[in-house]
């Protein structure tokens, strides 16, 4: 079995690291030459649009699954019948539109933040007063980890919000004033089969996710979240591991996002549950059995955003476990995280603070 990752990201790199034990070969796709996955695997570079460069990288592969979310998903459309596609690519495009998954959210009777499609000053003007204010502008494609949005809390923001983000199909959404983040990973075998982690709560700064700690315990919301998933995964007649972000208000969850992918919030599964997502998005992609998701005592996973800082400081904590991307530095880019595993959630977060307080020391240096 040889699976192809096009994208060779962090996500593609812990891909292969899960893989390789179990006897799979792999082989990654990516336009730089430099990227992270290249240390671990054969890379194949090219662009994420030259179709006959992709025909070539498949025809050497028995599935193609991605690691980056804005890889075309024209692309991926383009390998159907000459290799398996997994996840789907329809999968890909919905999570790709914010329009398009709020929808598809709707359509199963997923809660959402309330919404307006926007293409024009005017329309925005309508949709701040159909949707209210404060409201969230946002590009219905790209501009994750915070950008391509504008926040808007009086009615002079429009013209501020558009001049920024105009030009381009956008979407307007309600603010939720939510408690807290909470994610879901779920996992489909190719055989239908599901299995759910524990929920995840994250915490972000400027955008970017800093922070998961896991397991969240709520027999309420997880039993909510499970049934969300599950609705999704059926509807996309998903394979692999897929993520959903949520707020929770008022003891319901109310869907943010979705990852057609191994996802940022659940990197702790790697020390922290008995089977890492990246393992059970490998299995799931070769016909293999799933792994237990169970939580192993208490995890956090801490992103390392700009500059990794000592590997022996973050190792003298309790519990620590480092993965470098061997990225190089720079401002705003995910170059490593660290996980801690604890027999308690204080011990948990005792660990975690101080991961945080290194990391941050890092970028003061």
């Amino acid at each position: 079995m040889r699976i192809g990752v096009i994208g060779a990201g962090q996500l593609g790199r812990m891909l292969v690291l899960a893989g390789r034990p179990l006897g799979i070969d792999f082989l990654l796709y990516d336009p730089a030459a430099d990227a992270s996955g290249g240390r671990v695997a054969p890379l194949v570079v090219g662009r994420f649009d030259d179709r006959r460069a992709l025909e070539r990288f498949a025809a050497q592969v028995d599935v193609v699954t991605f690691d980056w979310e804005n890889v075309p998903a024209d692309s991926l459309r383009a390998l159907r019948g000459r290799v398996a596609v997994r996840p789907p690519a329809r999968s890909l495009a919905v999570s790709q539109d914010r329009l398009a998954e709020k929808r598809l959210f709707r359509r199963l009777g997923v809660a959402t933040a309330p919404f307006a499609a926007v293409n024009s000053r005017a329309g925005l003007r309508r949709a701040v007063g159909r949707v209210g204010l404060p409201g969230v502008l946002k590009t219905r494609r790209l501009g994750y980890d915070g950008k391509g949005q504008a926040w808007l809390k009086r009615p002079d923001d429009v013209e501020t919000a558009y001049a920024a983000l105009g030009g381009r199909p956008l979407i307007y959404e309600a603010r939720v004033p939510f408690r807290r983040e909470l994610s879901l990973l779920s996992v489909r075998g190719a055989d239908g089969a599901i299995a759910h982690y524990p929920l995840a709560e994250n915490r972000h700064e400027q955008g970017i996710l800093r922070l998961s700690s896991a397991p969240y315990r709520d027999g309420s919301l997880q039993a909510q979240a499970e049934a969300h998933l599950e609705a999704l995964l059926a509807r996309l007649r998903y394979v692999g591991v897929l993520g959903v972000e949520f707020f929770e208000a008022e003891g319901r969850l109310i869907a943010n996002e979705t990852a057609a992918r191994v996802h940022n919030s659940g990197h702790w599964t790697i020390e922290g549950s008995v089977t890492s997502q990246f393992e059970n998005h490998v299995r799931a992609l070769a016909g293999l059995p799933l792994g237990g998701t169970a939580a192993r005592g208490h995890a956090a996973m801490v992103n390392f955003i700009g500059r990794l800082p000592d590997a022996a400081q973050v190792l003298a904590v309790p519990g620590a476990h480092l993965h470098d991307y061997e990225k190089s530095p720079r401002p705003g880019r995910k170059v490593g995280h660290a996980t801690v595993v604890a027999g308690s959630a204080r011990e948990r977060d005792r660990g975690a603070r101080r991961l945080l307080d290194l990391g941050r020391r890092a970028l003061d240096e």
